[in-house]
């Protein structure tokens, strides 16, 4: 999920180059168009046949069944995947992405979301951002560490998700594994990237080491109903309706810590305009109502300084010709870090200022500590996207969305994402329709983990 690049939409453009031709970037492509085929969203079961292709894809490579473990959950399933290291002593290494998708509709599409297509500089389909090309990339890597027959220092652990866009429960089952369980860091596939101008300098590389807690609040509101040709003044779709234009309308506090200022003060110096210049404002001094009226005006900027809750999904009436009994509405609320759930569930019961409309907590939200950047973890990065983008400069930042990360850092993993990918923000269209990546922005990607297995495990 890369949605810190959203926040240049606008103000930059960049076009893809040619895609190469490495025997690797041929087999990383093949992958990537057999993973693309699976419609490996909630509902469609098809992620255990995508982990049968992954193991099959790898056995036969040479990594042997010892060394792959399937975990089945519910519909779902995770694979484990260990490249030995020499060095017991050493604390193992994960590499995480995840292989389910948000659906699409293909009538929705102007081509099929599962099928790879290849076009104008770029390949479109469902997953080809989010997150299958990290997923190709992990396994390229593989293939690559083990047809070099190098064993690395530090053992490395590949985990793919089966359910990261969902419930993170697969996500769970990995970070228990014995395998996985002490290992000393995590680097992920599905945040983190770069950002390109339109004369196609690299502006800035950006990597995820934090995000906001994830957070879904169920509003309810009930009524006795009754006939359509007796209309009442309660109607419990106009009372849910009103607390969501009450929702739509607040504004959360906005709130700075050190690691959101060196990240937003960094954006601040690459971003031109009257935004790069609140950016800057902001960062040194986040009481500056100028600047943060500025950053408000645009809702992406809101959700880096603040708190933001917003309606997704809504459900009401019985029939058509009775009054509504019930009416429920979901509210997504990304969580500013350290602001507790209960915090803002009491927050949107003051907002709605309706006793008869219940606010609920779905699910067991979890907070995300921030892992502090790690020299030698950001050293290697630096250098493989700098050996394509010399001179780039390469920032932490914090996410606005969610990913394995909240998982891995909950479980004491500190987790940075680098997915080596840089893409126009104007082509950013995960969970959206016509999904797409720049053709040479998935090989950069391909090289990039691979650069990160051998760099971070040692020779």
């Amino acid at each position: 999920m890369r949605f810190i690049l959203a926040i240049l939409a606008a103000l930059l453009a960049a076009g893809p180059t040619a895609a190469q031709d490495a025997p690797h970037h041929r087999e990383a492509r093949s992958m990537l168009e057999r993973l693309v085929a699976f419609r490996s969203a909630a509902g469609h079961g098809q992620v255990p046949a995508m982990v049968d292709y992954i193991r099959a894809t790898l056995r036969d490579g040479g990594v042997p069944d010892a060394d792959m473990v399937v975990i089945p959950h519910e519909e779902t399933a995770a694979l484990i995947v260990r490249v030995p290291g020499s060095d017991p002593a050493a604390r193992p290494i994960l590499f995480s992405g995840h292989m389910d998708v948000v659906d699409a509709r293909p009538e929705d599409w102007a081509r099929d979301p599962f099928a790879l297509v290849e076009e104008g500089g770029y390949f479109f389909g469902r997953g080809v951002d989010d997150n299958k090309t990290g997923i190709a990339a992990m396994m390229s890597a593989i293939l690559r560490l083990r047809a070099a027959g190098s064993r690395p220092r530090r053992t490395l652990v590949f985990g793919f998700v089966g359910d990261e866009e969902t419930t993170f429960g697969t996500t769970r089952l990995i970070a228990a594994h014995d395998w996985v369980r002490g290992a000393e860091y995590a680097i992920n596939t599905d945040a983190g990237g770069g950002v390109l101008a339109s004369d196609g300098r690299a502006l800035i590389y950006l990597v995820q080491a934090a995000e906001k807690t994830y957070a879904t609040f169920r509003l309810t509101a009930r009524n006795p109903g009754g006939h359509s040709s007796l209309p009442r003044p309660d109607n419990a779709i106009y009372d849910l309706a009103r607390a969501l234009l009450r929702i739509e309308g607040h504004r959360f506090p906005v709130m700075a810590n050190d690691f959101s200022r060196e990240y937003l003060g960094t954006l601040g110096r690459v971003v031109p305009g009257a935004i790069g210049e609140a950016l800057v404002r902001f960062a040194a001094d986040p009481a500056d109502e100028a600047a943060i009226a500025t950053l408000r005006r645009d809702p992406t900027y809101g959700g880096k300084i603040a708190t933001t809750c917003v309606a997704t999904m809504a459900e009401a009436g019985h029939a058509e010709n009775a009054l509504p009994q019930r009416a429920e509405a979901l509210v997504n609320c990304r969580i500013f870090p350290g602001v507790p759930v209960e915090q803002v569930r009491r927050a949107l019961i003051e907002v709605v200022a309706n006793p008869e409309i219940a606010v609920e907590t779905t699910g067991d939200p979890e907070f995300g500590p921030v892992s502090e950047p790690r020299p030698d973890v950001m050293a290697a990065i630096a250098r493989s996207v700098r050996a394509r983008r010399p001179g780039v400069p390469v920032a932490p930042y914090l996410e606005s969305g969610a990913t394995d990360g909240l998982v891995y850092r909950n479980a004491g993993i500190p987790t940075w994402a680098s997915s080596g990918i840089f893409i126009r923000p104007e082509d950013i269209f995960a969970h959206g329709l016509d999904e797409r990546i720049p053709v040479d922005s998935f090989y950069a990607a391909i090289d990039h983990i691979h650069d990160l297995a051998v760099a971070l495990g040692g020779r």
